[in-house]
């Protein structure tokens, strides 16, 4: 399960997850794009593209009901969905910023509640959130920054309650990453592809390895 897939990271995970043999369901609200995606990873054997609006009680349990009546099983659920802001307490707007806090906040907590009631039955999965290396240093101005810092106590809050289990929390804290989330693109950036290949990573050890934080920066960003 993937969200915020038909863009960026959320699409070059897609792409690695299907290479690595695993069958994907795309979740946005880009409903256009995701179809697309699916096509190009195969169809419906291997991708089945639904929109949801993560911020939504019921888009999220109707996505994960879509995804156990589809394929039979969940393995992993990749909260990924979200989006940014100007850094300056007086730049963007009040509708903005409420948009981005119930995305990337309530949308990363509705995941964890959708997924973890199947995990827990089957004592087995890997919940995957995309935090920030905002997530883990104040960045001036930015309430980006304080969004993904909630992210990141989301995602230890949650190792520690699933500690006793067979299931598995990843925290994925990416520096600077050339993808849409930018509105020009950006140079030295990493690719969306690199963070794809870290989730494989992750979702590839043995059972007995819980990669819990990965922090990945462009070699050249200094902070």
């Amino acid at each position: 399960m993937i969200t915020g897939a038909s863009t960026g990271i959320g699409a070059a995970t897609a792409h690695r997850a299907v290479e690595f043999g695993h069958r994907v369901v795309l979740a946005a609200r880009s409903e256009d794009k995701l179809r697309e995606l699916a096509s190009e990873l195969g169809g419906d054997e291997k991708a089945l593209a639904v929109r949801c609006d993560v911020t939504s009680w019921d888009d999220q349990r109707a996505l994960v009901d879509t995804a156990l009546e589809r394929f039979g099983r969940m393995d992993a659920y990749f909260a990924n969905a979200g989006f940014g802001a100007k850094r300056g307490f007086l730049e963007e707007s009040v509708e903005h910023w409420k948009s981005m806090i119930d995305t990337n906040v309530l949308g990363a907590a509705l995941s964890i509640r959708a997924s973890l009631g199947h995990f827990r039955k089957e004592n087995r999965g890997h919940l995957i959130l995309t935090s920030s290396i905002a997530g883990r240093r104040a960045l001036p101005g930015s309430l980006y920054s304080a969004t993904k810092h909630a992210v990141t106590a989301m995602g230890e809050a949650l190792r520690q309650e699933i500690a006793d289990t067979e299931i598995k929390m990843t925290l994925i804290e990416p520096g600077m990453v050339d993808t849409p989330f930018f509105d020009n693109r950006v140079s030295g950036a990493l690719e969306a592809d690199d963070i794809a290949r870290a989730v494989l990573f992750a979702l590839t050890q043995p059972p007995h390895v819980d990669v819990n934080e990965m922090l990945i920066r462009p070699i050249h960003q200094p902070a």
